[in-house]
């Protein structure tokens, strides 16, 4: 069995580890072991806080195999993007262009540096170790972070976005970026990233990049065609965005074009769709329905103070105010009968 919950400062240590294997040039990573232990600190310190309005709060999750103990995946919420600045993305924009003395008027696509999406709260940094087949932990993982955001709802903004990475090369190198921000950096895309650590709320950026809308049709081939187009690796996570309900909009990020999701919280399936159940006394038998049981996969969460989320396949919710856990559930979720947990279908 798998479970999602909060990350510890232990765990510094096996989040190196699982992230070396991840793609270069996924700029809501950490990389280096003092990143990492940056970001365990202050996801600590998020959890622990009193929070009455979203701030610079960040809450890192991962996802823990219980049978080894290990850790198989990691995802990441923001309270609220740019909380230590200003949240840059590129606006899609089509710009009216008018000549009254030769009677033409015509559109032009251009990008516009904007800073709209300052404040939203932001989905960052999934990760899992096994992609295709781990369909049921990753949909887990995607999911629990949002469940956290039903259970603690005065912890984050009515509206998400998620970043997804754009295309690159096999050697991480990104064709958008080579035809806008190197002109402007002076620098590769990966040295680039690491330099400002994955973030797009840097003073440098509004420094560097253009403040005039820059023309797409001026812009080379490939770069025109990796706008908003994910990474090969982002596939899996951007199938169970749109499932929850994610759309592609007006935005794609500054540095590598990639699609910039977005959605009111009342369009989210995690919110839309989650129950309250009690915690029976006993395990419940399903129904049968032509000799078999009819058995639906939930992600299950218990509470913002100790959250810990799992996958169960049970009979459905549809009716009743009670779930049955068998003993290893109520266990991992740390709940006991007669507690309430929450519920959503994958």
């Amino acid at each position: 069995m798998y479970v999602v919950r909060p990350v510890e400062p232990a765990d510094v240590g096996a989040l190196e580890t699982l992230l070396a294997a991840s793609t270069p040039g996924v700029h809501t990573l950490p990389r280096t072991r003092e990143k990492i232990a940056a970001f365990v600190e202050r996801s600590v310190a998020s959890f622990a806080a009193h929070v009455d309005i979203p701030s610079e709060e960040s809450y890192l999750f991962v996802l823990e195999d219980l049978a080894t103990r290990t850790l198989a995946g990691t995802a990441a919420i923001h309270a609220s993007a740019g909380s230590n600045g200003t949240y840059f993305a590129f606006r899609n924009d089509v710009i009216q262009q008018v000549s009254r003395d030769l009677n033409i008027s015509h559109s032009v696509h251009a990008l516009t540096l904007c800073s709209e999406l300052t404040s939203y709260s932001q989905l960052s940094g999934f990760y899992i170790k096994r992609g295709e087949d781990a369909a049921r932990e990753a949909a887990l993982l995607s999911r629990a972070r949002l469940l956290y955001a039903v259970l603690a709802p005065h912890r984050f903004g009515d509206r998400f976005f998620v970043p997804l990475a754009g295309v690159t090369d096999e050697n991480g190198q990104s064709p958008f970026w080579d035809a806008l921000g190197r002109k402007f950096f002076k620098m590769d895309f990966l040295d680039a990233e690491r330099t400002i650590g994955g973030a797009r709320n840097r003073t440098l950026i509004v420094e560097l990049m253009p403040h005039y809308p820059v023309y797409v049709p001026l812009l080379p081939g490939p770069a025109q065609a990796a706008m908003g187009q994910i990474h090969p690796n982002g596939q899996l996570a951007f199938d169970l965005l749109t499932e929850e309900g994610f759309e592609a909009d007006e935005y794609i990020d500054i540095f590598d074009g990639g699609p910039i999701l977005q959605a009111h919280k009342n369009g989210l399936r995690s919110f839309r769709g989650a129950v309250v159940r009690k915690v029976a006394g006993s395990e419940q038998q399903p129904p049968a329905r032509g000799g078999k049981p009819a058995l639906v996969d939930y992600a299950i969460a218990s509470s913002e103070r100790k959250f810990r989320a799992i996958v169960l396949s049970c009979p459905p919710l549809d009716v009743g105010d009670a779930i049955g856990l068998p003993p290893q559930a109520r266990e991992a979720l740390g709940v006991a009968a007669g507690d309430n947990v929450i519920c959503v279908r994958l």
